[in-house]
């Protein structure tokens, strides 16, 4: 049985890993047009310290910019239709970097499993692609808290006729199923007694709607977030309600941060006191609802917890 470790929403937990993301296929002329972009400038990305806690932020103070890598996927982090970077994690960082005292944000895009070799090769400073946090990932970088949490959903057709609400009603009921590439979803499912031979899987959430819609499965499992959004202008299909997943029993919410290099707690802790406040205020659901982002989705989770899971 595979472990639900292997996968997160984004892409296969291996580094070493080449698997495309949601929506990535889509959005490959964006990717290319940030690929001048980033390239222009990487030999300015700043250097390592040997500093306790690091020297980054007085860097990037100095140099006025923060670079931050990117995986091209729609809402986390993307280019928009006028070629400007935008997205949940672009967004906040604008915010949390303004407030920081670092003024311009500059994207680095990269495959998703090339975001934290190239983070610990000083490719780009700070990972800003909602990345999940789980305890592999913890043994390579250091997490701010979680600025999301995330369930997971259905796409079914509409009155939903199989009465699909989890993974344990999709064994129940042999639903045909399917999930995207390098989702989480896929090992969530397995973890329920699906037979990943069984699992079809497509691209994104849109080719997972056509494939709901025209019949060829009965659900399509992603995350709530991304099945809601993606259903708004479906007459054939809907969303169900968010639920989460059980893993070795337990129900799991998953979270998704910005990442470090370890030798960067001075630059994570700050970034974590602006984002506390941020929290409190409201103001980061504020930035964050224009991606499809509610108040279901903040989260008081904190990067220790989910590294110790």
């Amino acid at each position: 049985m595979a472990s639900p470790n292997r996968y997160d929403r984004q892409g296969i937990t291996d580094a070493r890993a080449r698997v495309p993301g949601p929506a990535r296929r889509s959005l490959l002329a964006g990717v290319a047009a940030l690929g001048a972009l980033g390239a222009a400038g990487c030999s300015r990305v700043a250097t390592a310290s040997s500093a306790p806690g690091g020297d980054l932020l007085d860097r990037l103070r100095a140099q006025g910019v923060v670079r931050l890598g990117i995986a091209g996927e729609i809402p986390f982090g993307y280019i928009d239709r006028d070629g400007e970077l935008t997205g949940e994690a672009p967004e906040l960082a604008r915010v949390v970097f303004k407030r920081l005292g670092v003024d311009r944000v500059q994207p680095v895009p990269t495959e998703f499993g090339s975001l934290i070799p190239g983070l610990n090769s000083q490719q780009f400073d700070v990972v800003a692609a909602g990345m999940y946090v789980n305890a592999e990932r913890c043994e390579q970088v250091v997490f701010a808290d979680p600025d999301y949490q995330m369930l997971d959903s259905f796409i079914v057709r509409k009155g939903n006729p199989k009465g699909l609400r989890d993974y344990g009603d999709v064994v129940a009921k042999k639903a045909r199923f399917a999930t995207g590439t390098g989702y989480a979803e896929i090992g969530y499912a397995v973890e329920a007694g699906v037979k990943e031979s069984d699992i079809l899987i497509v691209p994104d959430q849109v080719a997972g709607l056509n494939a709901v819609e025209a019949g060829r499965v009965d659900v399509f499992a992603g995350t709530a977030l991304t099945t809601r959004e993606v259903v708004k202008k479906s007459a054939k299909a809907e969303a169900t309600k968010p639920f989460s997943p059980l893993v070795d029993g337990k129900p799991r919410v998953d979270g998704g941060a910005f990442a470090f290099r370890p030798t960067e707690t001075a630059l994570r802790d700050a970034f974590n006191t602006e984002l506390r406040a941020l929290k409190k205020s409201g103001e980061l659901l504020r930035v964050l609802k224009p991606f499809g982002f509610t108040e279901a989705e903040m989260t008081d989770l904190t990067a220790k917890e989910l590294c110790r899971r």
